[in-house]
């Protein structure tokens, strides 16, 4: 899995037009052949901060992705920035869920009973 971050921070008089944008793209993202996911979050110390997350299948499928017009649209919304576009890439090779924490906790319960 391929895991695609932008981190922006809007200008505040430009926050309503960046999240239109936003959520006009993740709708239509989340469709798009091997999107896993695509969602956007606000970060709750600053509420100028968004975060883009789009999960990709393949690397083919992210680089598509990132070839198309709305990627481009994207890209665009630099002039509504305060600062310039954050975007980092990450290779995930192994993803784990709940089990995880079950295991943990039951390891912590057996050792709590000693």
């Amino acid at each position: 899995m391929i895991m695609l971050r932008l981190r922006m921070n809007v200008l505040p008089e430009k926050q309503k037009e960046l999240r239109q944008t936003l959520l006009s793209i993740t709708d239509l993202t989340g469709n798009d052949r091997g999107c896993l996911g695509c969602n956007v979050f606000c970060d709750m110390e600053d509420n100028h901060i968004y975060t883009l997350i789009e999960e990709w299948e393949t690397r083919e499928d992210m680089e598509r992705h990132i070839r198309s017009e709305r990627f481009s649209v994207l890209l665009g919304t630099k002039s509504l920035l305060a600062e310039p576009l954050e975007i980092q890439f990450h290779t995930v090779s192994r993803c784990e869920g709940m089990e995880v924490v079950n295991a943990l906790r039951a390891q912590r319960n057996l050792l709590i009973k000693r």
